[in-house]
């Protein structure tokens, strides 16, 4: 009997080979057989090959691929949309998630500015484009971003009552946001990925959409798989932020700030989650597998990471204590297994 994922190849398959005309000798899962991208390898080249479980994901990607093409080159290309399947350049096999694990310091440090650098310029080549007259804008639902907010009661069982300078309401204040920006939203190092010609190009874009566009940095920031130094991390993205970016460099860094400190802690209600689910997972299977970062030392890395951006806005710099002691507890579980 057939799987979902045997039949979900298959039909790709054929489109593949119906497309380009040749015959596809090898099929791999660059993020496991269950992902909706595969790389179908011919004789003489490879593509990937997406069939998303929402058709209008497919095309959206596809549409905002084709838009931006002509002003970047550190996005795919759009090979050809067949229905419900998209087919663009394979960009690599070399995820940046696993070679930031594999390089020394120097190279970690020169892999993360050539990742900060594509996301601005992505951004940049969306300016060129009418994307912002057709996009969806992202988050401007209140329930979303109460939601969003809400993940600092997170810290609350394992740091006890937020401090009560805490201002939710003036939090939700400045993250409301009007969708003026591109922004590809799921910019985890997972989806990036290093090309036999060394450069490093951004792929998954069925999130796309509007909103300020510091989002895409934070997405970077809250990944708990980076293995980076907050304030390494810091001094990388300020010295690639835009002189002329809208608002002023003080106003975006501080926006910044506090978007990143609430998306690591939706990441961290996640990670928590999955490990009452599935229990703890190995570091390899995290990276393997771009999985969530169900891992005490990710789970630790994350909140120190949260709590050094929280420490740069008087808006959350009260919520720094709170996750150094959460982080406290992630080593406990590290050094002794228990909290």
């Amino acid at each position: 009997m057939a799987t979902p994922s045997s039949t979900r190849q298959n039909r790709i398959r054929q489109s593949a080979e119906a497309l380009f005309g040749g015959r596809v000798v090898e099929v791999s899962a660059p993020g496991g057989s269950s992902r909706s991208s595969l790389r179908f390898h011919f004789d003489d080249h490879t593509v990937i090959g997406t069939l998303r479980p929402n058709y209008r994901r497919t095309h959206l990607e596809a549409f905002v691929l084709r838009a931006l093409e002509p002003y970047c080159d550190d996005i795919p290309r759009v090979l050809g949309v067949d229905r419900e399947v998209l087919f663009q350049t394979d960009v690599g096999a070399r995820r940046l998630n696993i070679e930031l694990h594999k390089a020394d310091p120097e190279r970690r440090l020169t892999l993360l500015a050539d990742s900060v650098a594509a996301i601005f310029r992505i951004q940049a080549a969306a300016r060129h484009t009418n994307l912002h007259q057709k996009l969806p804008h992202m988050g401007n639902n209140p329930d979303w971003l109460s939601n969003l907010v809400d993940g600092a009661d997170a810290l609350t069982g394992f740091a006890g009552d937020l401090p009560a300078s805490y201002d939710r309401t003036a939090v939700i204040a400045r993250l409301h946001h009007p969708g003026t920006q591109f922004v590809k939203w799921d910019c985890r190092s997972g989806n990036a990925a290093i090309g036999s010609d060394g450069r490093l190009r951004w792929f998954d874009f069925e999130y796309a959409g509007l909103r300020h566009g510091a989002e895409d940095l934070a997405w970077l920031i809250g990944d708990e798989s980076l293995p980076i130094a907050p304030a390494v991390l810091q001094a990388v993205i300020e010295d690639a932020l835009p002189a002329d970016v809208p608002g002023g460099r003080a106003d975006y860094l501080d926006y910044l700030a506090v978007y990143t400190v609430f998306h690591a802690l939706q990441r961290l209600i996640l990670i928590m989650r999955e490990a009452r689910s599935r229990g703890w997972l190995t570091v390899r299977r995290v990276l393997d597998r771009d999985d969530v970062g169900v891992h005490p030392e990710m789970a630790r890395n994350l909140c120190r990471m949260a709590g050094h951006f929280a420490s740069l806005s008087p808006l959350t710099e009260m919520l720094a204590e709170p996750l150094e002691t959460t982080a406290k507890t992630f080593d406990r579980i590290l050094k002794t297994g228990r909290a």
